[in-house]
């Protein structure tokens, strides 16, 4: 049976996508809305106010005019939570009960023995660390710390908790004995360079370790907690091939079972919080690493559950810190709701001091909505004994009821302000709606109000004006839309033209359909795309299947392009030739020039 993926078959790959319908595998991270044959949306691989990502439903695409990222419903799953080919197909097979044949579904081909490497190296570390954790006398003081946090044998085990003693080599030497390159140790996050050409250290010494896995379990990276003072509290692996802080979610691959059937995430600030929630009951508990949420995570977040709830520190940088994260959570769509926590308290020490069971009743299921979060933290800062404290705390709250599009929601709030301090719910309602049709005033014009987040100020069809291209560069991104759609195209262009793009990766995309259609397979871009095993062309061929080219052709329409592409190098050549010519005058070579200006004239006329 062919396949280019390594042992996943063809087959496998064809019903994952003929499953996972690109709008839906989309949408369920990216809010679309329809203009004419495309559907528009904010890119999730960037930064943007304007949408110029784009989803084509009848070609099973998706493509952002802004970043150049593209591709089919599998390479969107591989982007937003950071998987490669084999295991986004794995993952998506599994959640359509197709069934991958026994001992398939390997590696792709070809392999990336680096990566290998990497993902050995850090299988064997965090089974190292996890053993000096528990049988050496290294261990003994970080066995005590973890214990006096009510860290069980178990939880320990789970999460393969480890210890790297106060010593300079000691992975090093674990790592040298076993054949592993320490240049590439060091570019992977394991070990640091001493300096130039001065030899390499253990990157974490005197730190209890965390294992980082990715969605499928792999460790990717390690995050090291300083026993007793010192800095960084906090130690992250460098970011490397296999790891990406801002794409990565820490205990995913143990909650996201649990996080598809209740489709809610409950999302932590530290590693000690997710563990210790993990043995109260909580298996839905992610964490961001050590970094503050990021777009990305959001996206990844978005793509796996409906609800968020934000279980952060009780302090004031941990309130701040869920103040901030409340509307990048919002703007996705995700509703979001936030467990308050008494007294600064964090979610570890709360479990400490009150149980499992209060835990689970007092703070996650009793978790409020993002607007009642928001007017308790706005109480905080305000004095509302005094009348000038309150009529400020009115004033604040009324700002964030305002924005509430329903009415009822409103009444609920207006309500509890009124009955909380004594005022007329009449004049706080009037006093809501004024501010309201102040704030529908001054709302700026877009097509998309009610999903401010992904309006960006647009008007309906306003798209960025292309680059004008060389004529040769035009006529081969032409050729391969046409080629693309239609195997007899592809087989007129190839008999007389093959592979003699003046691109490089339009040559490669030309080399790959040829092949994609020997085997029998039918046109369609989403298809082929899984055929291709770059990245930077399944961005190019994806840009190329999004012009406008009527599918309809003729040898008329082909031979001019062909003869635009074969004309560039010749303009080329005849250009240079001009150069010489012009060197052979200057030093007084007049017979040299006669003769470059006859090859010319027979370039000319080729």
């Amino acid at each position: 049976m062919a396949s280019g993926h390594g042992n996943i078959p063809e087959e496998v790959i064809e019903s994952v996508l003929a499953r996972h319908d690109i709008v839906e595998t989309v949408g369920k991270v990216v809010h679309l809305t329809k203009q004419g044959k495309y559907l528009w949306g904010l890119c999730p691989f960037h930064s943007e106010k304007s949408p110029s990502f784009t989803v084509t439903p009848d070609r099973g695409v998706f493509h952002c005019f802004g970043c150049g990222m593209g591709g089919n419903a599998i390479k969107f799953r591989m982007e937003i939570e950071g998987l490669s080919f084999p295991e986004a197909v794995r993952i998506m097979a599994e959640e359509s009960d197709i069934a991958i044949p026994e001992g398939k579904g390997g590696p792709l081909s070809p392999p990336d023995p680096e990566r290998d490497r990497l993902l050995s190296a850090y299988e064997l570390s965090a089974k190292f660390y996890h053993f000096l954790l528990k049988n050496t006398e290294y261990g003994t003081a970080a066995m005590n710390y973890l214990r006096s946090r009510n860290f069980s044998d178990k939880m320990i085990d789970q999460f393969q908790i480890g210890f790297a003693p106060d010593r300079w080599d000691t992975l090093l030497q674990f790592l040298e004995k076993r054949g592993f390159d320490l240049a590439e140790m060091e570019k992977g996050g394991l070990l640091s360079a001493r300096g130039e050409g001065k030899g390499y250290i253990d990157r974490f010494r005197g730190r209890v370790i965390f294992p980082i896995a990715n969605r499928t379990g792999k460790v990717v990276a390690f995050a090291g907690r300083i026993l007793g003072d010192g800095q960084p509290k906090y130690l992250n692996s460098a970011e490397s091939r296999i790891f990406n802080k801002s794409r990565i979610l820490y205990n995913l691959h143990q909650s996201k079972a649990s996080i598809r059937k209740m489709r809610q995430i409950v999302l932590f600030e530290g590693y000690g919080d997710v563990i210790s929630a993990w043995e109260a009951g909580v298996h839905n508990g992610v964490a961001t690493m050590g970094t503050s949420l990021t777009e990305s995570h959001v996206a990844l977040m978005k793509s796996l559950a409906d609800e968020i709830v934000l279980s952060y520190d009780g302090d004031k940088a941990g309130q701040a810190a869920a103040l901030k994260a409340i509307p990048m959570l919002e703007e996705s769509g995700l509703r979001v709701k936030v467990a308050v926590l008494p007294g600064g308290m964090d979610p570890d020490e709360f479990i400490s001091r009150h149980g499992a069971e209060s835990f689970m009743e007092r703070i996650i299921d009793s978790a409020v909505s993002a607007i009642k979060f928001k007017l308790i933290y706005l109480k905080k800062n305000h004095i509302l004994l005094e009348e000038d404290g309150k009529i400020a705390y009115v004033k604040e709250a009324l700002q964030i009821i305002a924005t509430l599009h329903s009415s009822t929601e409103r009444e609920v709030y207006l309500r509890e302000i009124s009955s909380e301090l004594e005022l007329s719910y009449d004049s706080l309602k009037q006093d809501c709606n004024l501010l309201r049709a102040s704030m529908q005033k001054n709302m700026p014009e877009g097509d998309n109000n009610d999903k401010r987040w992904n309006n960006g100020r647009h008007k309906k069809g306003q798209v960025q004006a292309p680059t004008l291209l060389p004529a040769y560069h035009a006529a081969e991104r032409r050729l391969l839309s046409l080629m693309i759609q239609d195997p007899e195209a592809a087989a007129y262009v190839g008999e007389r033209l093959g592979e003699e793009f003046n691109i490089d990766d339009h040559a490669a995309i030309a080399a790959y359909l040829y092949a994609y259609y020997a085997q029998g397979k039918p046109p369609g871009i989403s298809r082929f795309l899984s055929s291709l095993q770059d990245d930077r062309l399944e961005k190019t061929a994806t840009a190329i299947s999004m012009m406008d080219t009527p599918p309809d052709w003729n040898t008329q329409v082909l031979d001019d392009c062909i003869r635009e592409v074969r004309k560039y190098p010749i303009q080329r050549k005849m250009e240079q030739k001009r150069e010489e010519m012009i060197q052979a005058e200057k030093s007084g070579d007049f017979l040299r020039a006669a003769q470059i200006a006859s090859e010319i004239i027979t370039l000319e006329r080729q």
